[in-house]
């Protein structure tokens, strides 16, 4: 992760973010390397227009650097997000960007829904959710709209496509933090 303070590294983030997808609108070319964001990172990159959301895709494993992971996540959450048409270069002015980036996740051991939601802070972690090829995630921002922990992992049972009253042996569950910075 970064070494870079908050204060220095969330512009960076954003500007990176934006430019991506602004390149990307006009087919531009890719974006040369920032050497201050070549450590490894994952991101979410979340766009919104007019408070509502217009996209949103991450990375939950810092694979690549940060500022190809949060470049590529901003240009797929602007095309690819399968809930939304493509962003336009009309509309990307009414865009807002919003980048979080995600500590190394912690996964928990649990053997019940009980076990599992009493591992959960609302409002601080984030979490993954696997069943075997199956897998959905929740920002930590989601507590916002889902803040009963039994609501908050039923919907994202639904959002990895399984029933929301499923039972939770089978499952793995992981934990996990954001720092993020919003224009």
């Amino acid at each position: 992760m970064s070494t870079l303070p908050d204060t220095e590294l969330g512009p960076i983030l954003l500007a990176r973010a934006r430019e991506a997808i602004a390149e990307r609108l006009r087919e531009g070319s890719p974006l040369p390397a920032d050497p201050r964001l070549l450590d490894p990172g994952a991101t979410f990159v979340t766009l919104s227009r007019d408070g509502a959301l217009r996209g949103c895709i991450g990375s939950v494993r810092a694979l690549r650097p940060l500022g190809e992971d949060v470049a590529t996540n901003a240009v797929a959450a602007a095309t690819l997000d399968s809930r939304f048409a493509p962003v336009t270069a009309n509309e990307l002015n009414d865009i807002r960007v919003e980048v979080s980036l995600l500590s190394e996740p912690t996964f928990l051991d649990f053997t019940s829904e009980d076990q599992l939601l009493k591992q959960l802070r609302p409002e601080v972690d984030g979490l993954m959710l696997f069943a075997g090829c199956r897998k959905a995630v929740f920002l930590p921002q989601v507590w916002r709209q889902l803040p009963d922990t039994k609501l908050f992992l039923a919907a994202l049972k639904e959002k990895a496509g399984l029933p929301p009253n499923r039972p939770c042996d089978g499952l793995m569950a992981a934990t996990f933090t954001v720092r993020k910075w919003k224009e």
